[in-house]
């Protein structure tokens, strides 16, 4: 576990800052503030819109008596890729807006829920 920490919390944003010193270089801070601003209003506003079109999923499904697990997932995964949009960076906002494509979502629902059934098959998590 302590070397997904080590990749999440040391690597990564080391990984960010580069890119985004790089960028500042080739288009100017001021294009890179604002390309860092408007990909989070963007991020928020979609994930708003993606959010509450799972919730009304959910409401649906509890209305009609069926157990909305999937949608559950993908309400997760939208809190998740919202998260990773508010945070600065461009890896960061790939993985963000990734998460809250309505395809790409769908195979990150499937994979974690295989992750779920390894888990409660044998008892451990692997990350990879």
């Amino acid at each position: 576990m302590f070397p997904l920490f080590m990749v999440l919390f040391i690597i990564v944003p080391a990984l960010e800052l580069t890119i985004l010193i790089k960028l500042s270089q080739v288009l100017g801070i001021l294009w890179t503030f604002l390309l860092i601003v408007l990909t989070g209003i963007l991020g928020v506003t979609f994930a708003k819109k993606q959010g509450l079109m799972v919730l009304n999923i959910i409401r649906n499904q509890l209305n009609n008596g069926i157990m909305p697990s999937d949608a559950v997932i993908e309400g997760l995964l939208i809190l998740a890729g919202s998260l990773f949009l508010l945070t600065p960076g461009i890896l960061t906002d790939i993985t963000g807006f990734l998460t809250l494509i309505p395809l790409t979502r769908l195979l990150m629902r499937e994979l974690l829920k295989n992750k779920i059934r390894l888990y409660i098959s044998n008892g451990t998590w692997r990350v990879f």
